[in-house]
């Protein structure tokens, strides 16, 4: 396991799951609902940005690893699927959204392996429509977690757009891959 810097970051994000966890569970009486949301959606922030910062730093910086390849999903997975179970909880998202994202993230994750187990790795990596959904659901995520308007803007209404709308390109995407993994499965 290659330490640097853009895996340093993967590990951090994964560190930091658990710290904007914690604080939807403090005592009411130690922090505000909106303090809450505010600090909770700042450390999601973080991590969001951290995604990218750790791939592009990888590239640039000309330090990718196969154990770096194998975390960075990993982590963004993980820091998805916790925040979608939080959301689901606070009553701030529905189900069938939660379902339909962390059960493609677990389908497309077993897909990969075994497209990479038969040496076709490169027939599901990451396409355009996965980077869209991708953003779209961290900003929704983001605006779900925060909760509260901005300049007048309904960030409960926005972000729960963008939640449908990464759900839906979460079936896209999902579509996507399965039709590429299918056809390099065909054509040995």
């Amino acid at each position: 396991m290659p330490f640097n810097l853009p895996n340093a970051l993967t590990w951090l994000r994964i560190l930091l799951i658990p710290v904007f966890l914690l604080f939807y569970y403090l005592p009411e009486a130690w922090m505000e609902r909106q303090s809450v949301n505010l600090t909770a959606a700042a450390i999601f922030g973080l991590a969001a940005i951290t995604d990218w910062l750790d791939g592009y730093l990888a590239r640039k910086l000309n330090q990718m690893s196969a154990f770096g390849a194998f975390l960075d999903p990993v982590a963004d997975k993980l820091m998805v699927a916790a925040a979608l179970i939080l959301l689901l909880q606070l009553g701030r998202v529905d189900a069938i959204v939660a379902l339909i994202i962390i059960g493609r993230e677990i389908a497309i994750s077993a897909l990969r392996e075994w497209m990479a187990g038969a040496g076709r790795g490169k027939n599901v990596a990451v396409s355009f429509i996965g980077k869209v959904k991708t953003a779209s659901q961290m900003v929704a995520i983001l605006l779900l977690l925060y909760y509260e308007p901005i300049a007048g803007l309904e960030t409960q209404l926005i972000g729960t757009w963008l939640i449908y709308l990464a759900a839906l390109m979460t079936v896209a995407s999902m579509i996507y891959y399965i039709v590429h993994a299918y056809k390099a499965g065909r054509n040995p």
